[in-house]
């Protein structure tokens, strides 16, 4: 007789899955037996030969079924509140409710912070942050209302996505590495505000070779001896089935750096000085006076950066 799987029983969504991260996350918590709502904004189109062709999602859907799994495919946007709240509903409808929550859809507008347009810092934005919170305000208030008719705790758990680009501090990415920072602060408060429900919110910064990223990782060439590739997304997707497994319950608030076979606990930020005004309040001369010299002793590239994350490398 064989062991039940980790996911059994248990229903999930996953954005942005159509292609790259997202897939491989989708796949893999079918392959630990949860059914997924595979999400990803496209619509059907054609193939090279004129053809027509799925849309990324019900591909990946159809993939999902083919192995023996269940799964349906949304195509709306995230970043859409009401298309988030279709998503949000279409798990329930389907399979009576939701259980695991996977945000990883985003887009890239990589350029300079002097040479960005509005529009190029709006839709990144827009996609990454708001779509995060799209699908975690409708989650939550799915959950929130579980918890209350059952008058316990219930079954919750959200996957966000971050990145190094927001830990290091990425020069030609103001707009991609300011969602991504913002991503960690909805994560940490959502962490805090539903864990009396039952419910874990943990967010991970994935290094994966994917469509999104081709030009990012264009000067790491893929292994030539047939071994997986170090930004292979699979090297991602098994952290995301633990953390949505019940094996996680003790994991909250948490940001994990994943790579190459590698998974990384970031501490989180501490106090290195503290400096207090002799009287009342400070006046500049004492400022000048203490924190000028605090920070002439730093190094001069020395921010709240941190930059050493990106030499993180499986031992």
């Amino acid at each position: 007789m064989s062991l039940p799987l980790p996911l059994d029983g248990l229903s999930a969504i996953v954005t942005g899955a159509g292609r790259g991260l997202g897939r491989a996350e989708a796949l893999e918590l079918a392959r630990l037996g949860a059914a997924v709502v595979v999400n990803d904004y496209g619509q059907p189109g054609r193939d090279g030969s004129g053809e027509a062709s799925a849309a990324p999602a019900e591909e990946v859907a159809a993939e999902i079924r083919a192995a023996g799994g269940q799964a349906v495919a949304h195509l709306g946007d995230v970043s859409d509140h009401e298309q988030a709240r279709a998503l949000v509903d279409l798990a329930v409808s389907t399979y009576g409710r939701l259980d695991v929550l996977v945000n990883n859809a985003g887009i890239l507008r990589d350029r300079m912070v002097f040479s960005m347009t509005e529009e190029e810092w709006d839709s990144v934005v827009r996609v990454h942050l708001k779509g995060h919170f799209n699908t975690t305000h409708f989650a939550a208030a799915h959950w929130r209302a579980r918890s209350k008719e059952t008058g316990g705790p219930v079954y919750g758990r959200i996957v966000n996505t971050s990145s190094e680009a927001f830990l290091a501090g990425s020069a030609g990415q103001p707009n991609y590495a300011a969602a991504k920072g913002g991503i960690v602060g909805l994560t940490t408060s959502t962490a805090l505000a539903l864990a009396k429900y039952g419910v874990t919110a943990n967010a991970i910064c994935p290094r994966a070779r994917t469509r999104m990223t081709e030009d990012v990782f264009a000067g790491f060439q893929e292994p030539a001896d047939g071994t997986l590739d170090p930004l292979a997304p699979e090297h991602v997707s098994p952290l995301v089935g633990y953390l949505a497994s019940p094996a996680a319950a003790g994991v909250n608030g948490q940001l994990l750096v994943v790579h190459g076979g590698m998974v990384a606990v970031v501490e989180r930020p501490r106090v290195a000085a503290q400096f207090d005004a002799v009287k009342e309040t400070f006046t500049f001369a004492e400022l000048d006076g203490l924190l000028t010299p605090y920070y002439a002793d730093r190094p001069p590239n020395e921010t709240f950066a941190a930059a050493e994350v990106l030499g993180l490398k499986r031992q």
